[in-house]
């Protein structure tokens, strides 16, 4: 069993920026997840907030990031993590690909989150054929169509802008009104070929073969009911925490959250948090870097304890 000095879970901004932290504190390290490396930034058209890029696009920014881990000696594996073993001074991390184990002495949780499904009829037979959770990935095949975007938040309205720029028409349903930020929400509801029903509860997705619409009522006295036809739909109602594997460590709240303190610590001693997955106010990648840099010092310097 190969043996770590930190393990990082999740190659987000929290994973990666927490390994050249730690690696620049002269630590062995291994981060391992199973799909690209980036997290949710990848599947995010533009981010406009994370200071020094401007404007960037997201997958764009996650190569940037995953290079920078892999120049200063970082290692990075493609590992499904199902369970960590607390033993004391050492950690086990168990991966689903072959049994896989590793050993560590500390180890940091960054793996984020997931999009949130509405669980109504039609979604489950269209997931990935017609129902998908990014713009990035999948707008281009409806361009010069008519597609239905459901939230209000800032993910739902940002991708709404840069679908609206694409396809022939745009609606947009949210069970309250648009809550992003205030420009981007005056820059979606400027857009001509952009319809926004406010106050809505989403009953169901048409269609067999392929969607053909989305029927959804009015929250309000008046009831109103209505079908939309589309020829696809992207879902954008938030997120859920991704820390199941870890829940025999005592670590998570009751929203499925990792708690930790100012240092990023959790209440197991040597398992540390970062990222969109802990119990935080504000889940944006300026925040997750800064999650996974508290982390990554904090760990070594446990690490570094171990030694003495």
């Amino acid at each position: 069993m190969e043996k770590y000095d930190i393990i990082i879970v999740g190659g987000g901004p929290a994973g990666l920026t927490a390994s050249i932290y730690a690696v620049r504190a002269n630590m062995k390290t291994l981060v391992l997840d199973k799909l690209a490396p980036g997290g949710q930034i990848i599947n995010t058209n533009e981010i406009a907030n994370y200071t020094g890029f401007g404007t960037i696009n997201g997958a764009e920014l996650a190569i940037k990031m995953f290079e920078h881990s892999q120049e200063v000696g970082a290692e990075f594996d493609y590992k499904t993590v199902v369970a960590i073993e607390d033993h004391g001074n050492s950690k086990i991390v168990v991966c689903e690909e072959d049994d896989t184990r590793y050993e560590a002495s500390a180890v940091i949780i960054a793996t984020g989150t997931r999009p949130r499904r509405l669980g109504v009829p039609g979604e489950e037979a269209h997931a990935g054929a017609g129902v998908s959770w990014c713009a990035i990935c999948d707008g281009a095949q409806y361009r010069g169509k008519d597609v239905v975007v459901i939230g209000g938040g800032n993910s739902a309205v940002e991708e709404s802008i840069y679908l609206a720029g694409i396809v022939n028409r745009l609606t947009v349903v949210t069970m309250f009104d648009l809550t992003a930020d205030p420009v981007a929400c005056d820059k979606l509801r400027a857009m001509p070929n952009v319809d926004i029903y406010p106050y809505q509860d989403v009953l169901e997705f048409v269609g067999d073969a392929k969607i053909e619409g989305v029927r959804f009522k009015s929250t309000r006295e008046d009831a109103v009911e209505r079908l939309v036809k589309c020829d696809g739909v992207f879902e954008y109602i938030g997120l859920e925490p991704t820390a199941g594997f870890c829940a025999n460590l005592g670590i998570l709240n009751k929203m499925g959250c990792i708690e930790t303190d100012s240092q990023m610590r959790t209440s197991c001693p040597g398992i540390f948090g970062a990222g969109d997955i802990i119990a935080k106010q504000l889940r944006q990648v300026a925040t997750a870097c800064g999650d996974g840099a508290v982390a990554a010092h904090n760990a070594a310097s446990y690490v570094e304890s171990l030694r003495k």
